[in-house]
């Protein structure tokens, strides 16, 4: 599994809730439809006022980011409970949340969809990386480092979860460790 990501990252405040993250009016789309799980991506991180973050997400017109890792402040995912939320993320090719602090559903959001890691860091990176700024996470060596400043910053460990975000969610943790039967070939 893959523990090494590398590229711009995404910064954004605290506070940034699930209606920011993926507005209301796009959860009827149905992540397991393949085609609607490709839309879902392509509205990631919509809600946030333009005023505060002029730089999107999403460029227009495109379908995934070119922000494989976001860097938050505190409370990131707060909000209504919408598993969504990580998904859309997740469809949008970003790969990884390193996060101040995570409201506590988003990040079992995170860790059951296996969209994408939640890592949590002790310091407040969302004050010392920009938006387009290139980094490095290493999930193994809980690091992520600032390729402009050649500084690197310690990250929490994911702990028991890391397995459970590595085979894909909760489902696929299950399949895979025997606790569930695999799914019946059609």
């Amino acid at each position: 599994m893959q523990s090494i990501f590398t590229g711009p990252v995404y910064v954004v405040r605290d506070n940034i809730d699930t209606d920011q993250i993926i507005p209301a009016q796009f959860l009827n789309l149905v992540p397991t439809i393949r085609e609607e799980y490709e839309k879902l991506g392509s509205y990631a991180m919509c809600g946030l006022p333009d005023a505060l973050y002029p730089a999107r997400f999403i460029k227009e017109g495109a379908e995934d980011t070119e922000f494989p890792i976001i860097i938050a402040g505190r409370n990131f995912g707060c909000g209504s409970s919408r598993e969504h939320a990580p998904i859309a993320l997740g469809a949008a090719k970003c790969e990884a949340v390193i996060a101040e602090g995570f409201a506590r559903i988003f990040f079992r959001n995170c860790v059951a969809t296996g969209e994408v890691y939640p890592v949590e860091s002790p310091e407040r990176l969302c004050d010392i990386f920009k938006t387009g700024d290139l980094a490095t996470l290493d999930i193994d060596a809980c690091t992520v480092r600032h390729h402009g400043t050649g500084k690197t910053y310690s990250t929490k460990s994911l702990g028991e979860v890391r397995p459970v975000v590595d085979a894909g969610g909760i489902f696929e943790y299950a399949r895979k460790t025997g606790i569930m039967p695999k799914a019946a070939s059609a």
